[in-house]
């Protein structure tokens, strides 16, 4: 998870876009404006696929924020195969038309990038976060509609701010993130939810 910005495009697609620009005016300039329609409009689509806006984040220092944009899929207490501990986990599933960037849900530091400690063939690898109140979170990424690994910029001992820009998943997936069991979750199955922005739940402390 990384905390650079950038302006309106996803690094990550900033080779994509320019190709597709540089394709569609070499077109219009040599072939025709009519020819190059197509193109210029396959270029906006490469844009819009790897738009990454900037967020508000909240100001709610216990708050956790949403890691992506998407559709609450499920909220249920489980036992967390990472920590080894009970867990709420709230996972979403990314708009394949969404934006693709993931973010932290939380300020902390990231204590190590975990395996699953049972059917670790299954699970994508998490990232340990804790906050400075002593919270633990993890956030797990899965793989891509193509099998694409997702792109995580954090490694150990990186302090990560809340809604900070953290990842990327190529034409989106689902991200999963356990949360201690005392938190008060705000979301329920087929929440629609912003990363950065809109809140999951609250670490509550007495």
């Amino acid at each position: 998870m990384s905390g650079n910005r950038y302006p309106l495009i996803a690094k990550e697609g900033w080779l994509s876009v320019a190709l597709a620009a540089l394709v569609a005016m070499l077109v219009f300039h040599f072939v025709g404006a009519l020819w190059s329609i197509p193109l210029w409009i396959f270029a906006g689509v490469v844009l819009l696929l790897f738009r990454d806006p900037d967020r508000e984040v909240p100001s709610t220092p216990l708050g956790v924020v949403s890691p992506c944009d998407g559709e609450v899929g499920s909220v249920e207490t489980l036992h967390d195969p990472y920590l080894d501990r009970e867990a709420i986990r709230v996972s979403v599933t990314m708009n394949p038309y969404g934006v693709f960037s993931t973010r932290s849900p939380v300020e902390g530091r990231i204590i190590e990038v975990v395996q699953a400690k049972v059917d670790a063939a299954s699970l994508p690898q998490g990232v340990w976060i804790k906050t400075d109140e002593d919270d633990d979170l993890v956030v797990a990424m899965y793989r891509g509609p193509l099998h694409n690994s997702p792109r995580c910029y954090v490694r150990y001992g990186d302090r990560v701010g809340q809604g900070q820009r953290c990842g990327f998943i190529h034409l989106g997936s689902v991200v999963e993130t356990y949360l201690p069991p005392n938190c008060r979750v705000m979301v329920k199955a087929g929440d629609h939810v912003r990363g950065g922005t809109d809140l999951m739940a609250m670490l509550v402390h007495k």
